[in-house]
């Protein structure tokens, strides 16, 4: 699984709860520029809206050697595709429970695009605090463990 464009965003500002993969429904023109890496999802959401899922917000720049007769926009809508049994279950979870649905990720699968999108909470501000602390104690420990190797165990 090739990773195109990563919301990392999406880690801190929710609580990842499950995770589902869909399909998109992409123009020639936006495929083209994805495979350019003209991608851009940090201020993407999910909006569900007749029973169906929809990205929004996933900004896909066109090339410039795009064609003539198209106008690409950038930040259109795009259709998200999944079995409506998987639609059905997912829409019950935001509307009672306080879900939201964020997209995490685009990578592609067997040449498709697709989008890894997840259930989530959004995290309360303590919480955003906890994360970094525990990213940066992490990072700190590797730093530690890569000091004491190089140094023979010796401080």
């Amino acid at each position: 699984m090739a990773h195109i464009a990563e919301n990392r965003r999406a880690r801190y500002e929710y609580s990842i709860e499950e995770q589902y993969e869909a399909g998109m429904v992409l123009a020639g023109w936006e495929v083209k520029a994805i495979r350019a890496g003209q991608v851009q999802l940090t201020d993407g959401y999910v909006h569900i809206r007749d029973g169906e899922l929809y990205l929004i917000g996933c900004r896909i720049n066109a090339l410039r050697s795009a064609s003539t007769h198209i106008h690409p926009e950038a930040d259109r809508t795009k259709k998200l595709l999944m079995h409506k049994a998987e639609i059905r279950r997912l829409i019950g979870k935001v509307e009672q429970k306080g879900f939201t649905l964020v997209p995490l990720n685009l990578h592609y699968k067997g040449g498709h695009v697709k989008a890894e999108i997840a259930l989530a909470k959004g995290k309360a501000e303590h919480d955003k605090r906890n994360t970094v602390k525990d990213r940066d104690w992490e990072r700190e420990k590797g730093r530690l463990m890569r000091h004491k190797v190089s140094s023979g165990g010796k401080d």
